[in-house]
């Protein structure tokens, strides 16, 4: 009897251990299931998820600030003086009244000139300044109290670069103003007569407004922190009518015609304000 039970345990052995080993076997290995479903979690992530993470991403994104864009502004006044010039004196005088052939082509048709001004402006990205200027400019003539007088107002822009202290610029400014032209004879009769359909004036003046276009190129030296010397040359190219309105030129009175006396100026001023943004350590 004890012998059955021994060869029946013996037998009934291996088939347990057998069973035992298969269930551990199963526990190990994933059913279909979650390989199907695992995959499926790990590459679609939830919807929350993706917002915050595009979130992050703009946040990440630098974004310019106005201190970037405004970098300083400065104003400050100019002197200047040039040299104009016209082909003819009756241009320049702007009347045909003025006597015979003799005594216009006696007249001055160049000279120098002078006066003052101002601009104010602000710099942006640290290479491009835009403002407003007004000068007032005045051609002495004859020295007999005959000038050539002009006054504009412009708004400009212009790029420059930094090379150490010194700020090299280029640009343009666009505006109008007008001219006004006192004409004082040298010889003045007591009475003014008329001859032929001809007037002669004792003397005479006229104001005409023109659009000028103004190119420019110039020089920047830092001072100290806040104050800089600013060298600037333009030529002045102003465009109105032919005629002062007391007597024409021409017939044709077009707005397009380039007037005279018109040549460069040279103009030397001191500016002052914030010249760029300060660095932050």
């Amino acid at each position: 009897m004890k012998k059955t039970l021994f060869i029946v345990a013996l037998a009934i052995l291996p088939l347990c251990m057998n069973a035992q080993e298969q269930v551990a076997d199963d526990q190990k290995q994933p059913s279909p299931q979650q390989e199907t479903t695992q995959p499926k979690e790990q590459s679609e992530p939830k919807e929350p998820q993706k917002q915050t993470e595009q979130k992050e991403q703009k946040e990440k994104k630098p974004r310019k600030k106005a201190s970037e864009v405004f970098t300083g502004f400065t104003g400050g006044m100019m002197l200047h003086a040039g040299y104009l010039f016209s082909d003819d004196p009756r241009k320049v005088f702007s009347n045909t009244g003025l006597g015979d052939e003799n005594y216009i082509k006696g007249l001055p048709k160049k000279g120098f000139c002078y006066g003052i001004g101002g601009m104010m402006r602000i710099h942006l990205l640290n290479h491009i300044h835009l403002g407003a200027e007004g000068y007032v400019s005045t051609m002495p003539l004859m020295g007999t109290g005959s000038n050539i007088r002009s006054a504009w107002g412009a708004a400009f822009c212009d790029a420059y670069t930094e090379w150490g202290k010194v700020r090299p610029l280029i640009g343009l400014s666009v505006g109008g103003g007008s001219m006004r032209r006192l004409f004082v004879p040298d010889q003045v009769p007591t009475v003014y007569y008329q001859e032929a359909d001809k007037t002669h004036y004792n003397a005479s003046y006229a104001k005409t407004p023109f659009f000028l276009l103004d190119p420019y190129i110039g020089l920047e030296i830092a001072i100290k922190e806040h104050t800089a010397l600013l060298i600037r040359i333009d030529y002045l190219l102003p465009f109105g009518r032919t005629s002062s309105g007391l007597t024409k030129l021409s017939e044709d009175v077009s707005w397009s015609h380039f007037m005279t006396p018109s040549g460069p100026r040279l103009y030397v001023g001191f500016m002052f304000g914030r010249f760029q943004r300060k660095k932050t350590s």
